[in-house]
């Protein structure tokens, strides 16, 4: 198994745990006083594109050679000559073709489009505690961000103070939170998602949803993840909770119900239970009736008045990534989510997520072949998004790539998480009064952020961007792990802008499959995407010849 260093001397960052190739830790944990890099750029923005220490250093890069097949066995192509997608209000002369001057903006949909500010959208963030802890984090900062923020399943069913009345939801508290923290500061750029897996169905989420909110939202069917192939699952420590679960209609194992379990969880033999989620379609055993359900699904949700509708898949094989596009072509749905494996969740098996489904490269690669059939039948592919271990610029720029025309959006799933946590942890030490309502883990700033600075004005580097858009009276309801989100952000926008510029591409439109190579003949195979030699080599031969 490849193995990834532990830190990055030029950047100056280190992961305590074990990371992978997104560059977080298998294990993010949310106290975690840093310093991964994208656990710095939440403080430091784009300052965190650059070696430290400048005017006292020189450096050198260490990924020269790539063994393997995965995202870091691409390469990104440069050009010396050229622009291209420049904007109408710009000419092709150098002082207007600057990195700065590139539009990250992009929609996605048919009949009612999404605008969003920059190409990425944050992963399902459902009934885990940890998307309920630092939801204000989450949805503020995506909101300011510009970008769709995703409610993952069963978010109502855990929730003790929904109602539900003959199994149909009469009122949901947590979905309704959820919704309204992203919806105070939304300016018509990204949008929420509100996913609905069999319970949710079943307990009526469509029809509160559309009732309630009408096409503020998007509905989004879910058909597995990256990281794992069974239905969602959480743990929860006490009996009685695991009861009220059951009773809401979940799996709980183990029983909870089972006397020789509740004796053996009175002696702390057990100490917790996990709840499931069930496995869809179950009873349909050929892609007819598959495809039969699904397009009625369809229909009773465009009946019911959604305009917005987004499919959600995982990384299962060839065939059911074929139902997912194909289906999703024909429905005309607004956007599909493809999750490579291993995904990152909150709690899936972890041996499930080492060893289940198709990693991202191989599995998006295919989605690309798998369009470029329909759209040469005549077919319209769907708006897509790729999701599966991404954190940085280049996995932006390479993913968007893979997949042009394709692919709109990029899905983030844990990195933009370290936002809410750092964030969080920051605002309860100047504020300890608030501390556990915001879920904070330290009593004081650590060095690891003291070194930027003892106020949250000196440490945050988008403080001022951020108050100088919501105004000095609002900056109080700003959760600072929002504020942590949007430096995030920025560092990947100026990181994508710059890459885009050497690639002599203003726009993103403009992004093809011709600015990546392979770094390696075994990536070649898989992507299609030349080896790096390979590449432009008969035009190079024809200048030599000319």
């Amino acid at each position: 198994m490849f193995e990834w260093t532990k830190n990055n001397d030029a950047l100056g960052t280190v992961n305590r745990g074990i990371p992978c190739e997104s560059g977080l830790c298998t294990l993010c944990d949310s106290a975690c006083k840093g310093k991964c890099e994208t656990w710095l750029s939440c403080l430091e923005g784009r300052k965190m594109l650059y070696p430290r220490k400048f005017g006292y250093i020189t450096s050198g890069a260490a990924n020269v050679t790539s063994v393997g097949v995965g995202y870091h066995a691409l390469r990104i192509q440069g050009y010396a000559y050229g622009s291209n997608g420049i904007p109408a209000n710009l000419t092709d002369n150098p002082d207007d073709c600057i990195f700065t001057n590139i539009s990250l903006e992009t929609e996605f949909g048919l009949e009612m489009k999404t605008k969003n500010r920059m190409p990425i959208m944050t992963g399902a963030l459902g009934s885990t505690f940890v998307a309920a802890r630092y939801w204000p984090s989450f949805a503020v900062g995506a909101a300011l961000c510009g970008i769709p923020i995703v409610v993952g399943e069963n978010v109502v069913g855990v929730d003790k103070a929904s109602v539900l009345e003959k199994g149909r939801i009469k009122s949901a508290p947590e979905l309704e939170r959820r919704i309204q923290y992203f919806e105070r500061y939304y300016d018509g750029y990204g949008a929420i998602i509100v996913q609905m897996n069999v319970e949710d169905t079943r307990n009526g989420v469509a029809e509160y949803l559309i009732d309630k909110y009408g096409n503020n939202v998007i509905i989004e069917l879910k058909w597995g993840q990256g990281a794992k192939d069974i239905g969602g699952e959480i743990q929860v420590k006490q009996l009685e909770n695991a009861q009220f679960l059951k009773d809401r209609g979940y799996i709980v194992d183990p029983d909870p119900y089972d006397p020789v379990v509740i004796q053996a969880f009175k002696n702390k033999a057990i100490s917790s239970f996990a709840r499931h989620s069930r496995l869809g379609a179950t009873n349909k055993h050929n892609v007819e009736a598959v495809r039969e359900d699904f397009m009625s699904s369809i229909a009773y949700l465009r009946k019911l008045g959604f305009k917005r509708i987004t499919l959600k898949t995982g990384a299962y094989g060839m065939e059911n990534l074929a139902i997912a596009i194909r289906f999703a072509a024909d429905a005309k749905l607004d956007l599909l989510t493809i999750d490579g494996a291993g995904g990152g969740t909150g709690m899936s098996p972890w041996n499930m997520m080492q060893h289940w489904g198709i990693p991202s490269l191989a599995l998006h690669a295919k989605a690309y072949e798998y369009c470029e059939i329909l759209k040469n039948r005549g077919i319209t592919p769907p708006d897509i998004s790729f999701a599966g271990g991404f954190a940085r610029e280049d996995h932006l720029f390479k993913a968007l790539s893979l997949g042009a025309p394709y692919t709109k959006m990029v899905c983030l799933g844990r990195a933009p998480m370290i936002a809410g946590f750092l964030g969080s942890n920051i605002e309860g030490t100047f504020f300890p009064e608030r501390k556990a309502q915001l879920n904070g883990h330290w009593d004081t700033l650590p060095a690891s952020v003291s070194e930027y600075g003892i106020y949250p004005e000196e440490i945050f580097t988008m403080w001022e961007n951020v108050k100088n858009r919501v105004g000095a009276e609002e900056m109080k309801h700003i959760p600072f792990g929002a504020i942590a989100m949007c430096g995030y952000a920025d560092k990947l926008a100026g990181g994508l802008q710059q890459f885009m510029a050497g690639a002599r591409k203003f726009n993103l439109n403009e992004l093809t499959r011709n600015d990546l190579i392979s770094a390696n003949r075994e990536t070649t195979d898989v992507t299609g995407i030349p080896f790096m030699t390979d590449a432009l080599d008969a035009e190079a031969k024809a200048v030599l010849m000319a």
